[in-house]
């Protein structure tokens, strides 16, 4: 797994990592299975995320994955802040948060996701 805890300014952070998978559907597909169950094993509102989604597509293929890893994970998830999205990976980043009720923050750079992450 890819994926790890972090910690920024006196926060713990879990940084998904979804970087540099370009097309690889099936690793994408992993990494979520595996986060998921992560996440849903810690408090009600309590899970800050850092997902970065630099150099991997993210196409119709993976929505069904997404979808379904979201609305399993949002009860968990107190913020999420989300690198690497722009473009048509924008247009299906609103789309599954409108499915899903989870609410996505997009960030140019993990500087400012982690900060917005860590404010309070």
């Amino acid at each position: 797994m890819r994926s790890k805890w972090i910690e920024f300014e006196g926060k713990k952070i879990f940084y998904q990592d979804f970087s540099k998978l370009f097309f690889n559907y099936e690793a994408v597909k992993k990494e979520l299975i595996e986060v998921q169950q992560i996440v849903i094993s810690e408090p009600h509102d309590s899970v800050l995320v850092l997902a970065n989604f630099l150099d991997t597509s993210i196409s119709g293929d993976l929505m069904p994955a997404l979808n379904a890893s979201s609305t399993l994970t949002k009860d968990h998830v107190k913020k999420t802040a989300v690198v690497g999205v722009s473009g048509i990976k924008r247009t299906l980043g609103d789309l599954l948060s409108k499915l899903t009720g989870q609410p996505l923050r997009y960030f140019n750079n993990e500087a400012e996701a982690k900060a917005w992450l860590a404010e309070e």
